[in-house]
């Protein structure tokens, strides 16, 4: 399991556990901090699409409120405790994953990339739950956990900060589509060059062992 793994399995555990829970039966939550609550849970009104984890209240703003901080147990799911538990719980997991990821590799004897592919999302993730409630000053301004959540979101966030107009958010859009594009023309071409090493009863799979010395594709067809 690793350190990487006794530390990913605990949080992603309780991320999980409390998201489907919140999802399922947590109160409305004061998200604005006006005495306003807003309902994100199914049993509260709300469907798969509709449904959300609310963020925190932005009265608690940018504090650190775990379960014990509250007067009582309805206080933290009116302030909309859960989700900080969760988003906080789920970046340590992911990260810990990462790291799992490049400790595996190492000790295979395998370059990092995977671990470095995977770093990529990680850092979105962070960036939309954690960094930009930061800059906000409220974990209130970070994303739902919900579809419509997301994109009310994505609409607050063109309304507030005209994101689509910036030119590394322009680059980024590129970089995913063109990532794409070279993916599948890359892995059509490796694909369509391989020497076929098994029949039609056994997986293709078969066709390769890991670490042998033979070329298991045609490099010129």
């Amino acid at each position: 399991i690793g350190w990487f793994g006794v530390l990913m399995i605990p949080t992603l555990l309780t991320a999980t556990s409390v998201f489907i829970i919140a999802f399922i039966a947590a109160p409305p939550v004061d998200i604005d901090g006006i005495r306003e609550p807003v309902s994100g849970s199914l049993l509260y009104g709300n469907n798969i699409i509709s449904g959300a984890i609310v963020p925190t209240s932005a009265a608690i703003g940018l504090h650190f409120y775990p379960i014990w901080e509250a007067a009582s147990v309805d206080e933290w799911l009116y302030n909309g405790g859960p989700y900080e538990l969760i988003v906080l719980h789920f970046l340590l997991g992911v990260a810990c994953y990462m790291g799992r990821e490049w400790e595996l590799s190492f000790r295979l004897g395998m370059r990092p990339w995977i671990a470095v592919a995977y770093s990529a999302p990680v850092a979105a993730a962070t960036a939309v739950f954690l960094i930009y409630p930061i800059g906000q000053g409220s974990f209130s301004d970070g994303m739902p956990l919900g579809i419509s959540g997301t994109f009310n979101f994505m609409i607050v966030f063109q309304a507030e900060h005209n994101i689509l107009m910036h030119p590394f958010h322009m680059l980024g859009v590129a970089g995913v589509f063109g990532g794409s594009l070279f993916s599948a023309m890359h892995g059509s071409l490796v694909t369509s060059s391989l020497i076929r090493e098994t029949t039609e009863n056994e997986s293709a799979n078969e066709g390769y062992r890991f670490g042998q010395e033979e070329e298991t594709y045609n490099i010129v067809a």
